[in-house]
């Protein structure tokens, strides 16, 4: 597609961007439907003059906004809806009428990964390990609309996992228990979770081999999905494999966040397909 005077521009917001693997899906996906539009990533270290800037420009359709910037974008926008208001984070920004509108779709691309992969959620328990954004998106999503009976959350970091504690008791209805990570606490929640939601940096590339999850504590009736997407598979997901669980890979919520996003911004069914090729070409 010809870049010219009527093409929409998309980008991202962050610092660092520059392996920032968003140009790479969304232009793809542009290309794929023929779209008049272009993203781009800027490496912001002034938010609020960067939101500014925005706001002079025309053809401007939206964003995605990314580490260190996630929080502090909020009073910077003219509005934000409620999920990204409960988690305290927004990802993604549209651009209507000159009106900056924030949203978080890392919150329904986990749920969006989770009921592609038929994992169990109306009226059962699901196990949560970690507390951080991620964790806070994906919990709020649960407590929202996926009608879980119970939310275990085990985490590292005991301010940070007794604040999104308190965070969800305070705004939703959801039942809840918490606790440290421990071999222990892992055990008795397995024993009674469907679900198992690895949300630490726990395996990520380099520490491939890494996982806080022992192998022998896995079980069969256990969906396993772990938000770490490099390595495409982890260490949690090939013991979950061997365990015989159900297992869903990290790429999964990152693509569908970025699928959301596409289609905030255009009002079109996103290339999917197109969008995964080129996020799975990056981590072969």
């Amino acid at each position: 597609m010809e870049i010219n005077a009527h093409t929409q521009l998309c980008g991202l917001l962050g610092n660092p961007v520059e392996h920032s693997l968003s140009p790479a899906i969304h232009n793809a996906a542009f290309e794929k439907l023929g779209l008049n539009f272009v993203y781009l990533a800027f490496k912001v270290e002034d938010l609020p003059g960067a939101v500014k800037g925005l706001r002079s420009l025309g053809n401007l359709r939206g964003f995605s906004v990314t580490i260190p910037h996630k929080v502090s974008i909020i009073p910077l926008l003219d509005e934000v809806d409620q999920t990204a208001k409960n988690i305290g984070a927004v990802n993604t920004i549209v651009i209507e009428n000159g009106r900056l509108i924030g949203s978080n779709t890392d919150a329904s691309g986990a749920l969006r990964a989770l009921t592609e992969a038929g994992a169990a959620l109306r009226g059962e328990k699901v196990l949560m390990l970690g507390s951080g954004g991620a964790a806070r998106a994906i919990a709020f999503a649960l407590a929202a609309g996926a009608g879980i009976a119970k939310l275990t959350l085990l985490g590292i970091d005991d301010k940070e996992r007794t604040g999104l504690v308190k965070d969800l008791k305070a705004k939703t209805s959801l039942q809840i228990s918490d606790g440290t990570i421990t071999d222990d606490a892992l055990r008795r929640a397995i024993e009674e979770s469907k679900v198992l939601l690895h949300c630490t940096p726990l395996g990520m590339h380099p520490n491939v081999h890494e996982s806080c999850m022992p192998a022998s504590l896995l079980k069969p009736h256990l969906t396993v999905m772990d938000i770490v997407y490099n390595p495409l598979d982890t260490k949690l997901l090939a013991d979950a494999r061997a365990a015989g669980c159900k297992t869903i890979r990290g790429i999964e919520m990152f693509l569908n966040q970025a699928v959301g996003q596409f289609e905030l911004w255009t009002k079109q069914k996103a290339p999917a397909d197109v969008m995964r090729k080129v996020l799975e070409s990056r981590f072969a």
